[in-house]
């Protein structure tokens, strides 16, 4: 089965070489390119893509907005977004708006193409500077204490939870931890629902607030 892509990208060149980039993957197929925020939202609507690639700054409707707009309307489509723009103005609110990851314009297209495989897969992605700053607006919002660890999460889903914080793929847990990646996607929902939390990166950011990840455990 062929993953297929929706490109939200307002330069054309960019476009262009995003969809070779792509389709040099035979698991993935562009079936549609939009240059602006509204007609994402249209494409979304018609194609009912399994991943859209979206930039930030578009006409007519911004990123922020098309990205809300189409996680609420059609919320089995991931958003990844892929922008130039690192700026805390831009990262939290996608985040917020339900992205299911965020890379920078820096990234390979190796990492592009593995980057919409994971959030096709249900997982976040983020480049390392998105994610040194989330774990930075974190760590400055509050002094962390090193707290015990509630009852209700068990030890293997605090070990799957740190190695999800290290950024590991599901099918490396697995590996690591000698379980089934199924069992790994059932923990995973487990934390989620045990945190109140909808994605890997919120659940991280509740560990690291309450202390039960350490900013210094995952520099290690």
């Amino acid at each position: 089965m062929s993953i297929s892509i929706v490109l939200v990208e307002d330069h054309k060149i960019v476009r262009e070489g995003t969809r070779q980039l792509l389709e040099q993957s035979a698991d993935m197929q562009v079936v549609g390119e939009a240059s602006d925020g509204l007609e994402a939202i249209d494409l979304a609507g018609r194609l009912q893509p399994n991943v859209m690639v979206m930039d930030v700054r578009l006409p007519k409707l911004n990123g922020i907005e098309a990205t809300r707009t189409i996680t609420v309307q059609f919320p089995m489509i991931k958003i990844l977004i892929l922008s130039a723009h690192d700026d805390d103005s831009y990262v939290f609110p996608l985040l917020d708006a339900g992205a299911s990851g965020y890379l920078l314009k820096t990234s390979s297209g190796a990492e592009l193409a593995e980057a919409i495989r994971t959030v096709f897969a249900g997982q976040t992605v983020l480049s390392p500077r998105i994610r040194e700053k989330i774990i930075s607006r974190l760590s400055g919002r509050q002094a962390y204490q090193t707290l015990d660890m509630p009852e209700w999460i068990t030890d293997r889903e605090m070990d799957v939870l740190r190695a999800a914080a290290h950024g590991q793929a599901n099918k490396m847990i697995a590996s690591q931890l000698g379980i089934s990646t199924q069992t790994v996607q059932v923990h995973l929902r487990n934390i989620f629902s045990k945190l109140n939390v909808g994605s890997r990166s919120e659940a991280v950011a509740r560990a690291i607030q309450n202390g039960w990840i350490t900013l210094e455990a995952l520099d290690e």
